[in-house]
């Protein structure tokens, strides 16, 4: 098989979706780093290769790539633990995927980059204000499902997980106060002990 190149920038929470699967299944990889803070994802070198100019980008043989990081997310978890063989239980990690890129991603993300990464709260404190709200909403609703699971769907851990941890842990780069979700913080410390986990910041060497 032809090793795989991965396009990232490292601060990236759907960038870190794959780099954490990829290491619990195993898999060799090649990682690029990409600084969209420098438009690099905006040149037309990049452009030619996803034409939506953006991050993670997964290139599994030469010239052949796959966007969007849930859509790779299924990809390289065919046939793996990491998602489930029966029909409604993959539907119920569709329905986790689908819910973290509409309802939790959009009110996390991007507070996470103006308050984190790009230090500029004061700048975008009226959209930090007007996302709060449908953010705390979104966990919400992950704490009220955990009350009474372990993970996210068949009581095992699933790439709905690994979807719904990249921002959620971090969550509080953006202002987020995440004690008031005592049940999301133990999954956060569930999903910390699966093997082969790696942190968001640890950029791994292949």
């Amino acid at each position: 098989m032809e090793t795989l190149r991965l396009y990232d920038f490292l601060p990236s929470g759907n960038g870190y979706k794959i780099r954490l699967l990829l290491s619990q299944i195993g898999m060799p990889f090649e990682r690029v780093e990409v600084n969209i803070l420098k438009g690099e994802t905006r040149t037309p070198e990049f452009l030619s290769k996803n034409p939506n100019g953006k991050i993670p980008l997964l290139e599994v043989k030469p010239d052949k790539y796959l966007a969007e990081s849930n859509a790779i997310l299924v990809y390289l978890s065919e046939g793996t633990e990491f998602l489930p063989y029966d029909r409604f239980l993959r539907a119920q990690v569709m329905q986790w995927l689908f819910f973290e890129q509409c309802s939790l991603k959009p009110y996390i993300a991007p507070l996470r980059f103006w308050i984190s990464v790009l230090g500029k709260a004061e700048e975008h404190k009226e959209a930090i204000e007007q996302n709060r709200e449908s953010g705390y909403a979104a966990l919400k609703l992950m704490e009220d499902h955990l009350q009474s699971h372990n993970f996210f769907v068949g009581e095992r851990y699933t790439i709905a997980d690994i979807a719904l941890f990249a921002y959620t842990h971090v969550a509080d780069e953006g202002g987020y106060d995440l004690k008031q979700f005592p049940a999301i913080q133990a999954w956060i410390e569930r999903v910390k002990t699966q093997p082969r986990y790696i942190s968001i910041k640890e950029e791994l060497q292949h």
